[in-house]
């Protein structure tokens, strides 16, 4: 037997596997949409609010997610994926405009952007690997699959409201869970979640990309609101607060998820099933940090009085869909739960009673209390393993 040829378009095996400059611009786009998402949930905190942010995520993440895919499947050094990755960037950029009046006006725009990004990756793809027909299935399962959810986002358009929500809702779920089962399709069957298709240093470099775009998003709200704070106190110490939200978060990330990804030197190739379960649960410690993005933004501008009970949920919910993230990612590369996590979200969850009593400043500051107590019992078994090695026992 012999195999089918290697087209062009794809990545050679020991070519370098790190994100190049063109794919650090593409995440640039990310910020301004995490910024739209999180200044959207900041004004309607609601039950249907946070459902209509985390419908609006879902579709902006999975654009992320094949353009990450993409550039490690294919070549990102020539000029035809250059252009793809450019084109799939301004398409991002329109989604990113259209997400305040998604459920408004202007959810045309936000469809229109979304399938216009895979109507032209796919137009690059399947007749770029022709030549080889495993490779070119691939796209075309993937195009199939947006066929299928085109039915539901389409007619989302045509109505309004909670049908517009609940069609939406659909529609994205497929779409990230047909990649779970491999996008089955008539004739073409499914890709395999055992066969090799992802480069593990490049997916890993990508995935920490992307999650400091999220934190930069997070440096960003803490900034603009201390430059429109005129320097009252309480809005200047809710902008501390908020900048050490980010550095924590920096901290817990690198601490352990550096440990766990795949460290520069390997030449591993991750597998689908473990390829795609990274990605959603970087998906979930994003989330994790738009919401802590949006707390912080409300605790500046009023950083003391009551705390109205959907304000206390964002504050405690950032961090805890942070660490819930982190604890979903070490399962899935080692198996194991992280318990100092877990207790992480146990602890934000039992001081939740008690923010009926406080100001938003103090719940702020009380949920960094458990991200550094969380940070510090992960660190404290290294330094109790040096103080053996170096104590001497003469």
């Amino acid at each position: 037997m012999t195999s089918s040829p290697l087209p062009r378009i794809l990545r050679r095996r020991g070519e370098p596997d790190y994100p190049t400059f063109l794919e650090l611009f593409f995440d640039l786009v990310y910020i301004f949409m995490l910024s739209r998402l999180s200044a959207g949930l900041a004004e309607d905190l609601t039950v249907r609010g946070a459902a209509r942010t985390a419908v609006l995520l879902l579709a902006a993440w999975w654009v992320w997610v094949l353009t990450a895919w993409l550039t490690d499947l294919f070549n990102p050094r020539l000029p035809i994926i250059q252009a793809t990755v450019l084109a799939v960037m301004f398409g991002t950029l329109l989604m990113a405009i259209a997400v305040p009046y998604a459920f408004a006006d202007y959810g045309w725009l936000l469809v229109a952007a979304y399938f216009g990004i895979h109507l032209v990756r796919d137009a690059v793809l399947i007749p770029g690997t022709r030549v080889n027909r495993p490779i070119q299935a691939r796209s075309i399962r993937v195009f199939f699959w947006f066929g299928v959810t085109a039915v539901p986002w389409v007619a989302g358009v045509f109505v309004h409201g909670t049908a517009r929500l609940l069609l939406w809702a659909v529609a994205v779920a497929v779409d990230l869970g047909s990649a779970r089962i491999g996008w089955p399709t008539p004739k073409l069957g499914r890709t395999e979640l055992a066969s090799q298709i992802f480069t593990g240093t490049h997916l890993s470099e990508r995935h920490r990309e992307i999650f400091i775009i999220a934190l930069g998003e997070l440096v960003l709200s803490a900034g603009t609101g201390l430059a429109g704070s005129g320097f009252q106190a309480g809005r200047v110490a809710a902008s501390a607060v908020a900048f050490a939200s980010a550095v924590l978060l920096f901290q817990l990330y690198f601490h352990r998820v550096r440990q766990l990804l795949a460290p520069p030197a390997a030449t591993v190739v991750e597998r689908v099933r473990p390829g795609t379960s990274t990605s959603y649960s970087h998906l979930v410690m994003v989330a994790g940090v738009l919401v802590v993005s949006t707390s912080v933004s409300l605790v500046i501008d009023r950083p003391f009085g009551a705390t109205p009970p959907s304000w206390a949920a964002v504050i405690l919910g950032g961090p805890a869909l942070f660490l819930l993230g982190s604890c979903l990612f070490d399962a899935v590369l080692t198996g194991r739960v992280l318990w100092s996590r877990a207790l992480g979200v146990v602890l934000l969850a039992a001081i939740a009673p008690a923010t009926a009593l406080l100001p938003p400043l103090a719940i702020l500051v009380a949920a960094n209390l458990v991200l550094l107590l969380t940070l510090v019992w992960e660190a404290l078994p290294a330094r109790s393993r040096l103080v053996r090695v170096t104590v001497p026992t003469g």
